[in-house]
């Protein structure tokens, strides 16, 4: 039963999750941790570390540990990871043979106008999910913790995006500071 959840769960998430595994991470966290109870808030935190530090995607990425840890067992990595991919590549399959044809008419042009603020809203949806205790701490609960958290994220915002300084060297950096700070 806990397989054919599973593999629900993550079908549906492959289906509605528009806007790639960023946009996802709020559905995950509201099927895996709040519905289903199957991981704790910290671990899902885990998993986003993680899956970011992991080639492929975050949504597969996500599914994949989520389906181990969920069963304990390989088979529900691959049902959790088949079944998230799988509504892509049915409808990729479906659309590729009809968009070519009409990618200018103007009711499809008028969907993907409408898709365009969901995709943003979701993938907004998605960093305020990760802006939690686990992540950040909390003023009430550690000051010193919380005041560094902000600063480490200001300092990688910053650096990434007025001084286009490369992800990978920031997310390095921070690893290092978050590794001298909190020891």
């Amino acid at each position: 039963m806990l397989y054919l959840q599973l593999f629900y769960t993550f079908f549906k998430i492959g289906l509605f999750g528009f806007g790639g595994g960023y946009a996802m991470l709020s559905m995950i966290q509201g099927e895996v941790v709040t519905r289903y109870g199957w991981l704790t808030s910290q671990e899902f935190t885990d998993i986003v570390a993680i899956s970011q530090m992991t080639p492929g995607p975050i949504g597969i990425n996500s599914a994949t540990y989520v389906g181990f840890t969920a069963t304990g067992s390989v088979w529900g990595s691959i049902i959790a990871t088949l079944a998230v991919v799988l509504p892509s590549f049915i409808l990729m399959l479906a659309i590729s043979k009809f968009f070519l044809k009409y990618q200018k008419h103007p009711v499809v042009e008028a969907v993907f106008s409408g898709l365009r603020p969901a995709v943003v809203g979701l993938l907004a949806s998605a960093a305020l999910v990760l802006m939690n205790a686990e992540n950040f701490s909390s003023p009430k609960e550690d000051m010193y913790s919380f005041i560094i958290s902000c600063l480490i994220f200001l300092v990688a915002f910053v650096g990434t995006r007025k001084y286009k300084i490369n992800p990978i060297l920031m997310i390095v950096v921070c690893g290092i500071a978050g590794l001298i700070l909190y020891q």
